[in-house]
């Protein structure tokens, strides 16, 4: 595997998903397929369901997963949809979920994708090319309270106001880079920066786009049902808001006596990991049990 594809936390994942070579288990973003392949190679008589939005995702995982021939089934579908899938295909109750909710690292690296501040591309950040709305539609057309107000919810980013007032004024913005640099130059420094100035702007438009708090509050609500008693679910967060609600989920799934939380503090990548794989530094791993 090169080093844009490696999966986050693996050995983590296939330690709290405990898989049974003959168990069935859902990958529910699929991505390049590295936490896929991994989990097929323990599979004898089992099976695996692979879910992404995104259709070069589901292209480029197939490639890499042919090898395991039936054992493994690809859908292109948002993972709000799990039990409908799960329904459709007729499968048992489920042995094991996984969900990465971080970005791809072949969706961050292709320029036309829009996802990146570090290459100019199109303003679209759309996962699923079969939605209508992209971020174009939100920089150049959204009023600028609303731009503020997405800013500050999605991302937490301090200086919202700031940024909403420089985006409508640099008005038409004409692509990624553009934009990166608009918010640069209208984001206070505070003291020494991690990150990139646009960094959480960039989130908060890629979240709206997808509506990825809509998409994962369904998937959370849903996966239970899917999951066979003993069943695990793992799921890998990036930014603070995500691991809020995922925690929720996994608090409330144990008041209602359906699920077991395993993990009462959050697994993070170890030192080195992350020192190769930069990417993994802020990935959280929960994982809880079906009762």
């Amino acid at each position: 595997m090169t080093a844009p594809h490696t999966p986050v936390l693996l050995q983590e994942v296939l330690e709290w998903l405990r898989i049974r070579p003959d168990g069935t288990y859902l990958d529910a973003t699929l991505g390049a397929g590295g936490h896929s392949e991994a989990i097929a190679r323990q599979l004898t008589s089992g099976r695996l369901i692979g879910l992404d939005r995104d259709a070069r995702a589901i292209e480029l995982a197939r490639e890499r997963l042919k090898s395991f021939g039936a054992t493994v089934t690809l859908v292109q579908s948002a993972f709000s949809r799990i039990a409908t899938v799960v329904q459709e295909l007729g499968l048992p109750p489920l042995d094991g979920v996984l969900a990465d909710l971080g970005v791809s690292s072949m969706q961050l690296d292709r320029a036309e994708r829009g996802f990146s501040f570090r290459e100019a591309g199109p303003l679209d950040m759309r996962m699923d090319d079969r939605d209508a709305e992209t971020a174009d539609e939100i920089v150049n057309r959204w009023p600028e309270h609303e731009l503020a107000d997405l800013l500050y919810r999605e991302a937490e980013e301090h200086d919202s106001r700031r940024i909403a007032r420089a985006i409508v004024r640099a008005r038409p913005i004409r692509d990624t880079a553009h934009l990166a640099t608009v918010v640069a130059g209208a984001r206070k420094q505070w003291g020494r920066q991690k990150l990139h100035p646009a960094t959480k702007t960039f989130l908060a438009l890629r979240i709206a786009v997808n509506r990825e708090v809509e998409e994962l509050g369904q998937f959370l609500l849903r996966t239970p049902a899917t999951l066979n008693s003993g069943g695990r679910w793992v799921v890998l967060s990036y930014h603070s808001r995500e691991d809020r609600l995922v925690k929720q989920a996994f608090r409330e799934g144990e008041r209602q006596g359906v699920l077991r939380n395993l993990t009462k503090h959050v697994i993070p990548p170890g030192a080195a990991e992350i020192a190769a794989n930069p990417r993994a530094r802020s990935a959280k791993l929960r994982c809880a049990e079906k009762i």
